[in-house]
């Protein structure tokens, strides 16, 4: 990312379509619960937090949490969150490429969500980013990468989505595909009665990372017991079939 902030216009409406700050379907909640548990993690951060949707999923389960973004707008607006929910999970502003000149300690878990890790324009700078969390996580800590494009849109590349709507709006992504990369267009589309208006955004990923790239580059890096799921409900990941890609790995003992 460059230091532009490219949130900066949408922070205030990111979470218009996320259902209420705090609360998480079951299926999420439990993956996240499942996977702490079984590598007993004590302390995450979500080093692209974004507004700090995940947070408190987070500290739901007896963890301490910290939250970073390289986005100044997305932090204000999960300061804004947070305090309305009433927690004090700390955000700080960070590029994950270069956590460890913002952090002197070492955490259990880390969590790069929601297609963030797709802000790397170019494998080398992957790598760079993965190197970055592996050198800040405790021998055994776990690295959780997700995001929602996958080998099956990028074969099938439909150019309109259908993102969550709700009775007085709706989202839809237009994508524009180009080589490697690609564009996404959210429009969002609000209805209320007696009105109506349009906002627009839209961000450029240079390369779409998909299966072959995350476990080459997770193998590069050093992590071990690379796995990846086709959605929370640990279903296998599918390049025919799977809508979310979510991969795990291991820094080795």
């Amino acid at each position: 990312m460059t230091k532009q902030d490219p949130y900066s216009e949408i922070a205030y409406r990111y979470d218009h379509f996320h259902g209420e700050f705090g609360k998480y379907d079951s299926q999420t909640y439990e993956f996240y619960k499942r996977m702490f548990q079984n590598h007993n993690i004590t302390s995450v951060l979500d080093c692209a937090c974004g507004t700090g949707q995940y947070l408190p999923l987070f500290q739901s389960l007896d963890c301490e949490v910290i939250g970073s973004d390289i986005s100044p707008g997305m932090l204000n607006q999960a300061r804004v969150n947070l305090n309305r929910f009433g927690s004090k999970i700390e955000v700080i502003e960070a590029d994950y490429r270069n956590l460890s000149e913002h952090f002197n300690r070492k955490f259990d878990a880390l969590v790069c969500l929601t297609s963030s890790i797709l802000h790397m324009p170019n494998d080398a700078e992957f790598l760079s980013a993965l190197h970055s969390m592996k050198k800040i996580l405790n021998k055994g800590g776990l690295l959780i990468l997700t995001q929602g494009t996958t080998d099956k849109q990028w074969n099938e590349k439909p150019r309109f989505i259908l993102g969550p709507s709700h009775d007085n709006a709706s989202r839809v992504f237009v994508i524009d595909y180009d080589g490697e990369g690609a564009t996404y267009n959210m429009l969002d589309l609000h209805h209320p009665k007696g009105q109506n208006s349009l906002q627009s955004w839209s961000i450029t990923y240079k390369k779409v990372f998909l299966q072959d790239d995350h476990k080459n580059l997770l193998g590069a890096s050093g992590f071990k017991d690379i796995r990846f799921y086709g959605d929370y409900d640990f279903s296998a990941y599918d390049k025919q079939t799977s809508n979310r890609l979510i991969s795990t790995a291991v820094k080795d003992q």
